[in-house]
């Protein structure tokens, strides 16, 4: 890809639903540059615009961190069974204790309860897991874009939500979900296709659309490999941190644009956070110059990410196939 595709995919991911003739006046691209590289990208599966719930607010789901730990040999095969799971949204090689890192979301507390205990466990080739429950999410990856954009255009391709703090539960309607669903499967799909499958007036697919998002239930998603755009370096980053300093940690870290996700867990390690860089040398000046200042932060531990399987409950074999060719 070139700077041009890169600042193109950055505007797509801060405003997935952007019209071409949007994204184009902002970057200064002509409409039909734009739609010819962004389709080709989308056609071509290296980017994938669909959307994940709030999870805890919406009740969708537990979310958890698993790490898991294989036998030797099992661990492209412990990921294919992992990947294959409906609940699992992300599944990662990792360097470090762990073979596998897992982000997966459980239905409900009493099914979080047999998937940890059993389901998994009973994988063959899984030797032991870890898991560490979601508690507060700070940023998740449909909020970051690639830095490729100057603050100005950000600001300009920015969707204006309503200001002001969310409840910490908001359910949503048996329309929302169906309407929910659709954007998973194809987050830019048009309103009027939304008001033909759904047997409803356009305007009450406009607003429900606009609510969903406006309330924060719903973030819409631009997925690419980090890889593909130059962003090579994946490290997933455990912290212990003061529980007094949790909440301050955890929204300075979630500004910072090497921050693809931010949460706060339960376990010894209190805080994830999930990083990109283009180099080894960033990953160490984000730990020294971010990580290292902060006083609340008493330890600090690192994996790198050496393979994503799936990521946004899409699985990645087709996507990995596109990087080597």
């Amino acid at each position: 890809m070139d700077v041009l595709d890169r600042r193109l995919i950055a505007a797509l991911q801060v405003s997935p639903r952007a019209s071409w003739g949007e994204i184009g006046r902002v970057i200064g691209e002509h409409e039909r540059t734009v739609a010819r590289r962004l389709q080709r990208v989308i056609n071509e599966g290296m980017v994938r615009v669909t959307a994940i719930y709030d999870d805890l607010r919406t009740g969708h789901g537990r979310p958890v961190h698993l790490h898991v730990q294989v036998q030797p040999g099992a661990s492209a095969k412990v990921a294919a069974a992992l990947s294959e799971r409906g609940d699992t949204r992300s599944v990662y090689s990792l360097t470090g204790e762990a073979d596998l890192g897992c982000e997966l979301v459980a239905p409900s507390r009493d099914m979080l309860h047999d998937i940890v205990s059993s389901e998994v466990t009973e994988i063959s080739g899984v030797l032991q897991t870890r898991t560490q429950v979601v508690l507060h999410t700070f940023t998740t990856v449909a909020e970051w874009h690639a830095p490729f954009l100057t603050p100005e255009e950000v600001a300009e391709l920015s969707p204006v939500y309503s200001a002001g703090p969310l409840p910490d539960q908001d359910g949503l309607s048996p329309l929302e979900k169906e309407i929910a669903e659709l954007l998973v499967a194809d987050g830019r799909a048009a309103f009027t296709a939304i008001a033909e499958r759904l047997d409803v007036s356009l305007p009450t697919a406009r607003r429900r659309v606009a609510s969903l998002l406006d309330r924060r239930l719903l973030l819409l998603r631009a997925e690419i490999e980090p890889a593909l755009l130059g962003l090579e370096v994946e490290a997933q980053i455990w912290l212990k941190v003061r529980p007094h300093g949790l909440d301050q940690v955890g929204l300075t870290l979630a500004a910072h644009p090497d921050v693809r996700y931010c949460a706060a867990t339960s376990g010894t390690h209190s805080v994830i956070v999930q990083v990109v860089a283009a180099h080894e040398a960033d990953l160490y000046r984000f730990l020294t110059n971010v990580v290292g200042p902060i006083d609340d932060v008493t330890d600090v531990n690192v994996t790198l990410i050496t393979r994503a399987h799936k990521r946004g409950h899409l699985r990645k074999s087709g996507l990995l196939t596109l990087e080597r060719t």
